[in-house]
């Protein structure tokens, strides 16, 4: 019994030596089961299909207000429609354009946008920076002066123009402090009947209107500087310029294009505060492109020139926005 027993051992050792080199057997991958493909397959149409669905709306809403008027426009601008007339509309094709570009008022309103884009972006941007540092600081009255900063900017357009209205009359408020201030002799000035101030008084009150907006965009750019910058700078003794120089001005970059874009953009599109405050005058003094548009083709009812009116306005603004888009690249 013990002979066989140590025969069996010897000879399962021997067999695990003959073994020992023999190279050992990988074991395959295990091939994903096909019903846990089937099953990440439709987890992802299910994801494709609730985006989207929350895509659809937007979209919808987006053809219908935009894609759709922006079509009609592009066709309108070759026609004679009218919002009413007894004669069908017929294809005229580039007369509206021919009559555009001759139309002295066309080239008034361009000049007057022009003049208001050129003043408002650089001041506006100025101020709104100016005010954006001034409540960075974590002091306890930061909260309540952005509040009034803003305050303008969430009350409605209109009501602003009628406001200052009153403030630009003869009698108003105004005139009767520079009345005060100068006493007495100051003469009182028709500030939206003249035309050499009301293009003026426009001005200020769109500055006064949206500087509260652009301060917010800045702010929400200086807070995300990282402290150590200005712990680092402090250190290498720079001064407080030194800082915003080398510091705060280049971490600004992208919040300077997005407010120098929107701001030219609303600049040129400057429509509510001549359509309330002047209605394009006097002598076309505060006419601008948008208002002649909606004036052509909601009063004169010539919807054909309004619509080319509209699509010059936008090869205008596109091409404005390339160049600042080429200027304000990442080089």
């Amino acid at each position: 019994m013990t002979n066989t027993t140590a025969t069996s051992a010897s000879a399962t050792n021997a067999a695990i030596a003959g073994h020992a080199d023999a190279p050992v057997a990988t074991p395959a991958a295990t091939p994903t089961p096909a019903p846990t493909r089937r099953k990440r397959t439709a987890e992802q149409r299910h994801e494709n299909a609730v985006g989207w669905a929350m895509l659809l709306p937007a979209s919808i809403l987006l053809l219908l207000f935009i894609g759709i008027p922006v079509l009609l426009a592009f066709g309108l601008a070759f026609t004679n429609a009218r919002t009413i007339s007894p004669n069908p509309t017929r294809f005229i094709g580039i007369e509206n354009f021919t009559r555009l570009f001759s139309d002295p008022t066309f080239w008034f309103a361009l000049r007057n946008v022009v003049v208001f884009a050129v003043v408002v972006v650089p001041v506006q941007a100025g101020l709104g920076l100016l005010l954006a540092v001034l409540i960075n600081k974590q002091v306890r009255s930061s909260v309540f002066f952005r509040t009034v900063y803003f305050l303008p900017v969430v009350t409605s357009m209109v009501v602003v123009s009628l406001l200052w209205m009153f403030i630009y009359q003869n009698d108003g408020m105004l005139n009767q402090v520079m009345a005060k201030l100068t006493f007495g002799h100051w003469q009182a000035v028709d500030w939206l009947n003249d035309p050499r101030t009301a293009m003026g008084a426009i001005i200020v009150m769109s500055i006064w209107q949206a500087v509260g907006q652009h301060m917010l965009i800045w702010l929400s750019g200086l807070q995300t500087i990282p402290g150590e910058l200005y712990e680092a700078a402090e250190l290498d003794g720079c001064s407080a310029w030194e800082q915003f120089k080398n510091v705060t001005w280049p971490c600004l970059r992208s919040t300077r294009n997005m407010i120098l874009i929107t701001i030219t953009i609303a600049a040129m599109s400057l429509f509510t505060q001549i359509n309330v405050m002047t209605q394009g005058g006097p002598r076309d003094a505060t006419t601008t492109v948008v208002f002649e548009a909606v004036r052509s083709g909601f009063q004169q009812q010539e919807m054909g020139y309004a619509s080319a009116i509209t699509l010059v306005f936008f090869c205008i603004i596109m091409v404005i926005t390339g160049i600042q888009r080429h200027l304000t690249r990442e080089k």
